[in-house]
């Protein structure tokens, strides 16, 4: 079975609010890493991803157990049976990079559309990092 794989860059980082209930004891292994994206951060305390051309930092999480996933989904408020209007987070593939610059293939990851990160006051951060450094 191929690990699950998961980028996170907010909430979900260690060190974070979120990630002491969703991942810790499920994580086989948490490496720095970083994608490319826009990074905003929302008035409402946790950052947005939008496709771009910046780094984004955050940590590549391996889960040992699938199951995470849903629970991460509900989080995000992300539903694949339902219309991407309707989602406040897409759950897309997106390639994944070490702090050293070497691919580290592809991982799920969650965009969230301008359009929404506009309506929830995102400013955006080059620095292309959010909270805690990992």
């Amino acid at each position: 079975m191929t690990p699950l794989r998961v980028f996170v860059y907010g909430t979900l980082k260690p060190g974070e609010a979120n990630f002491k209930r969703y991942c810790e004891g499920k994580v086989s292994d948490i490496t720095p890493a970083y994608t490319y994206g826009h990074l905003y951060a929302l008035k409402v305390g946790y950052p947005g991803m939008t496709r771009g051309d910046t780094q984004v930092k955050g940590a590549l999480l391996t889960l040992a157990d699938d199951t995470v996933l849903s629970a991460i989904d509900d989080l995000e408020d992300y539903d694949p049976n339902r219309p991407p209007s309707e989602n406040m987070y897409q759950r897309e593939w997106i390639t994944v990079y070490s702090l050293t610059d070497e691919p580290l293939g592809e991982a799920w990851g969650y965009r969230m559309d301008f359009q929404r990160i506009q309506q929830l006051g995102g400013m955006f951060l080059p620095s292309g990092n959010w909270g805690r450094q990992v």
